[in-house]
């Protein structure tokens, strides 16, 4: 099984979420000013949680990252004869 990091953006306003493949294309999306914290900041915020859940929180959201469990698979790849 393959493993991807996934990032789920919570809005406490509006209960929207949503996914993302890494904190850049989060910021892609949302500004800093948005979500109350920098990329540099929330990347060291995951960095020091170590083995404890990924979640940070302030007033506006939540941002949480985990382990998206995939299948492995040979799609895509080219049959050798």
């Amino acid at each position: 099984m393959a493993n991807r990091s996934i990032i789920q953006l919570h809005f406490f306003a509006t209960g929207d979420y949503e996914f993302f493949g890494s904190p850049a294309a989060l910021y892609d999306i949302h500004s800093s000013e948005d979500l109350l914290i920098s990329q540099k900041s929330l990347n060291n915020y995951f960095s020091k949680c170590g083995d404890a859940p990924k979640v940070y929180r302030n007033a506006v959201c939540e941002i949480r990252k985990g382990d998206l469990y995939t299948k492995a698979s040979n799609r895509g790849r080219k049959k050798e004869n």
